[in-house]
């Protein structure tokens, strides 16, 4: 069964152009409980909707995940700004999926139009001061949500 995410990025430093021209990436970096724990839930083929954070935030394209949770490597390199000194690689505490690029939706759809559109009502990222990184979506606003960007 196909479970459907939303995937937060800050464009400056990996966007959905990024994603398109390297095909797939490690979605590392990530050190928040909860949102590493969505990640060691996901299957390969859940759909990702890729989100630019920041500057003009709202869904820009799809991914889809291509290989299962795996440790992060960057916590353990002390040259990367993700580095945790309290980490050893017998037992790693951050774990990270790969994904691939899917498409580039036509036009962005806005956080504006994610909170106010009626039919897109129960999603997390319209939750008052939801800064979750990694968050289940619906089916069905997955769906809503891609159209609303190819159209």
């Amino acid at each position: 069964m196909t479970n459907y995410w939303l995937m937060k990025t800050e464009p400056a430093m990996y966007s959905i152009d990024t994603l398109q021209r390297d095909g797939k990436t490690q979605w590392d970096g990530v050190r928040n409980y909860q949102a590493r724990n969505n990640m060691k839930n996901m299957a390969i083929g859940d759909m990702v909707l890729f989100y630019h954070s920041i500057t003009d935030p709202g869904v820009y394209g799809i991914a889809r995940v291509c290989a299962l949770a795996h440790p992060d490597t960057s916590q353990f390199d002390p040259n990367d700004e993700h580095f945790d000194p309290k980490n050893n690689p017998e037992k790693p505490m951050w774990w990270c999926v790969d994904v691939e690029f899917v498409e580039k939706l036509k036009r962005p759809v806005s956080l504006e139009t994610l909170k106010s559109d009626p039919r897109l009502e129960g999603m997390v990222v319209r939750t008052r001061g939801s800064r979750l990184s990694v968050q289940p979506v619906s089916k069905v606003h997955f769906e809503y949500i891609r159209t609303l960007g190819n159209s």
